[in-house]
């Protein structure tokens, strides 16, 4: 899809929901020019279309508080720099009250000014009335129109994630065939940490969608993505394990026996008979993680699992093989999820 097809829908739903409420709040005889009416589709539809309703709920809730602080000023005092501070002041702490210090509610303040500043009779209640149609317009069709599918987003996330992993592994085995660790840097932390982000994603959109109308039939089959997830995320950890282990057990000397003196150099033997058991464990993983099943790979898997123990008895050769091993369980776990 190219990148204008995709920018269109968002450019076109921006438009709708900004030209519908102005024609509306021009028929209701509002005023003239209606501003606050499309404003919440320039401020509200972003990046996240299904976070349109509870956004323009926390806009309409600002909206109202400042309109009330600058209406109660006004009505105690009158334009002046103390009643200005005044506004300032309740603005402000209203703003951080009604959203957080993370995402503060700029509703409240910005309300409050454009009151105070348009001390007009009716003024009031007209842009109460503007932002209240401008914000159920967003709210009820913002997610409805062209909006993106959920389900493939979350997808694509979770498959990117797998062909990152896969290429991993498989450098991984190549390093290993040749007695060297395991390839280290910010971009392997990143990769560890990319389940839990994609799980927590998806999170956050199941429960946006919960509000908005006709895309509850979505959640269904994201919820059917939780069980790969989850088995991304279990074997992140087991993987990470492993690997660190493996730099560990690489970079060290060559253990030899407690009476044959120094250890001959060259690679580790047990690290370098890891890259069958390695590739074997990939196949399993990438075919889980694609929803198939799995048990014929992971079959292969624990065979050569077992062919490195028997190689390797050791209680050091088992530390080595742990992260692999525990990858193992979480795959034996894991139910086959068609896509």
């Amino acid at each position: 899809m190219s990148a204008s097809r995709v920018s269109l829908g968002p450019a076109a739903r921006l438009v709708v929901c900004a030209v519908v409420p102005w024609g509306l709040c021009v028929w209701l005889g509002t005023s003239p020019a209606p501003v606050p009416a499309a404003l919440p589709a320039v401020l509200i539809l972003r990046e996240d279309v299904f976070a349109a309703p509870r956004l323009a709920l926390q806009r309409m809730t600002g909206v109202v508080v400042g309109v009330l602080i600058a209406v109660a000023v006004l009505h105690w005092l009158p334009l002046s720099t103390v009643s200005f501070l005044l506004v300032m002041v309740c603005g402000c702490a209203g703003t951080y009250l009604l959203g957080g210090a993370a995402t503060p509610n700029q509703q409240v303040l910005i309300s409050a000014l454009m009151i105070y500043a348009t001390a007009t009779p009716g003024y009031p209640l007209a842009r109460l009335e503007e932002s209240a149609v401008g914000v159920a317009v967003v709210a009820l069709l913002g997610p409805l129109l062209w909006p993106p599918d959920p389900y493939r987003t979350a997808r694509a996330g979770l498959d990117a994630y797998r062909t990152d992993l896969t290429a991993r592994l498989d450098g991984i085995a190549d390093r290993a065939a040749a007695g060297q660790p395991a390839p280290a840097g910010p971009e392997a932390v990143a990769l560890w940490r990319r389940p839990q982000e994609l799980a927590a994603a998806l999170d956050g959109t199941l429960a946006r969608l919960r509000f908005v109308p006709l895309k509850r039939a979505d959640s269904a089959r994201l919820a059917g993505l939780r069980p790969q997830l989850g088995l991304a995320a279990r074997t992140a950890l087991t993987l990470q394990f492993f690997t660190s282990e493996l730099t560990d057990r690489a970079r060290a000397a060559p253990a030899g026996p407690a009476t044959a003196g120094p250890a001959p150099a060259g690679p580790d033997p047990a690290v370098r008979a890891l890259e069958p058991l390695v590739r074997a464990t990939s196949r399993a993983l990438d075919e889980a993680l694609r929803g198939a099943d799995c048990t014929a790979a992971l079959r292969d898997a624990r065979a050569f699992d077992a062919e490195h123990r028997a190689a390797f008895p050791t209680r050091h050769d088992a530390v080595l093989r742990a992260g692999l091993h525990l990858t193992h369980e979480a795959l034996a776990d894991h139910p086959a999820t068609p896509r």
